[in-house]
């Protein structure tokens, strides 16, 4: 009875009737149990006060006042915690140290619950890109951070394919994102059967094809894995959002609004995109170029090397036989030093949008014009322009992310066979910017000088031209008699 008199002379009372229904409850939850510990005896040390364990992870301490009442509302509106989208239990995150997949490390936490694994491919975007990332992950939240280097098999198993197929998007672009995508995703799946994973996760924003890339691969080697696109889930609008995210959680980021350029580098190439380059009319700014020098500021002297190329595959420069990276990553270093391989343009997206990207290839653009060359000694006519067809088929489905697909793999056999007597060496000049042939030679050349000679030759009797020059025509001049009336 003297606990019922005391909770009635508590003002706590007066404080209920003006608080909404659920701050009703809790009040009313509060009071009863604070009476009934009294009642059964269990009085705390200090009189009055009793602590009370509810539904939420925090012990609150409660005495009949207005204060302390008032501190069990604050306390429970605090501990409430947003819903989570799902639950998952480990997720490995493609993961680059950069704005993007730095904010979803802590997003994928707070929304699935879930322990954060992040993946580092190593495919030759320099050492600087890779120096305190595992901190990094970990302040982020991350539990572990996994890096392999992937470089000889990205440029024997994937850049090197696309090279000998002649692969290139929209006149322009040689496919440097688009075939890295492929063996990281292929990586992340090893990874996370390694790990006991059972999702995927990747910062791909919403309108890119980079998470298509990811997305099929997954889906071609792992069906069962469970894929989370923060971009295409969370409130984050853009990279400024981003910004302030990643500085309300305290993830430390490599770009400022002041400069923010989108960028992906690897051994083939260095993209661009974003910021001044998102209005097509605008040129690009000088410092932003990493890989290559501007050619006006080029030597003044050109330079010549020497490709060896077996079955369509490059092995050596100026006669050192060298790995697949190793070859690629010292004629970047010799095409940046010229101004090799610089590209601008504006290209259709698979999602449906165009978009603008300035992409550095130097080494690249060198093996491209060397293999293409030696191939204009070792095809015939209808074996060349099947293959350039074929070419661009391939690159749209490298491009799309279709790289585990049957088709490309088809293409890609077919390619092999086609360019099996693709061997021999290309002499390139390099210059400013340019690269020109200056000479091939290959054992299995179809190119034959007493045949090719004006002299006269007994193999082609030039008078035999005219019989072949009038059956060729035959269907053009049938045609004009008929218009005539012949």
């Amino acid at each position: 009875m003297a606990q019922l008199q005391a909770l009635s002379s508590c003002s706590s009372l007066k404080l209920l009737a003006s608080q909404p229904r659920r701050e009703c409850i809790v009040i009313l939850r509060a009071l009863m149990l604070n009476l009934l510990w009294q009642l059964g005896g269990k009085v705390s040390e200090f009189r009055g006060n009793v602590n009370v364990s509810g539904s939420t992870t925090k012990t609150h301490t409660l005495s009949c006042n207005r204060q302390s009442i008032q501190a069990v509302l604050t306390s429970d509106k605090e501990t409430e915690t947003k819903p989570l989208r799902g639950k998952l239990n480990k997720v490995v995150l493609a993961y680059s140290g950069g704005l993007d997949t730095s904010v979803i490390v802590p997003w994928l936490r707070e929304n699935y619950g879930c322990e954060v694994v992040c993946f580092t491919a190593d495919v030759g975007q320099g050492i600087k890109e890779l120096e305190g990332l595992e901190a990094k992950a970990k302040a982020s939240g991350a539990c572990q951070l996994v890096v392999k280097d992937l470089q000889e098999e990205f440029v024997r198993d994937y850049v090197f394919p696309c090279l000998r197929a002649g692969a290139v998007y929209e006149r322009k672009y040689l496919l440097g994102t688009s075939m890295a995508r492929p063996v990281i995703a292929k990586a992340m799946v090893d990874v996370a059967r390694e790990v006991g994973a059972d999702a995927v996760s990747h910062g791909c924003t919403g309108k890119g094809n980079d998470q298509v890339r990811f997305e099929l691969t997954f889906f071609a080697l792992n069906p069962e894995l469970s894929v989370v696109a923060p971009w295409r889930e969370w409130d984050i609008q853009g990279r400024e959002d981003a910004i302030e995210y990643a500085k309300k959680h305290n993830v430390p980021v490599p770009v400022t609004k002041k400069s923010i350029y989108s960028r992906d580098r690897n051994l083939w190439h260095l993209s661009h995109e974003g910021d001044i380059l998102e209005d097509p009319a605008n040129e690009p700014k000088k410092d932003m170029y990493m890989m290559s020098v501007d050619p006006e500021d080029a030597p003044n002297q050109p330079e010549y090397i020497k490709i060896g190329i077996v079955s369509g595959l490059p092995v050596s420069l100026n006669g050192e036989d060298l790995s697949p990276a190793s070859l690629l990553s010292k004629l970047n270093d010799i095409g940046g030093k010229h101004g090799i391989g610089r590209i601008d343009m504006v290209e259709n997206r698979l999602v449906g949008m165009k978009s603008r990207g300035v992409y550095e290839t130097p080494g690249g653009t060198i093996l491209s014009a060397a293999v293409r060359e030696l191939e204009s000694l070792t095809l015939d006519r209808e074996s060349m322009q099947f293959k350039d067809m074929a070419a661009l088929k391939y690159a749209e489905l490298v491009y799309a992310g279709r790289w585990f697909d049957p088709l490309r793999e088809s293409l890609d056999k077919f390619m092999e066979e086609i360019t099996a007597t693709t061997t021999g060496s290309v002499t390139l000049k390099l210059y400013k910017g340019s690269v020109s042939v200056t000479g091939r030679t290959s054992p299995y050349s179809l190119y034959r000088e007493d045949i090719s000679s004006f002299e006269s030759g007994n193999i082609y009797d030039q008078a035999d031209a005219a019989g072949f020059i009038k059956l060729y025509g035959l269907p053009m001049k049938v045609r004009a008699m008929l218009e005539k009336g012949i």
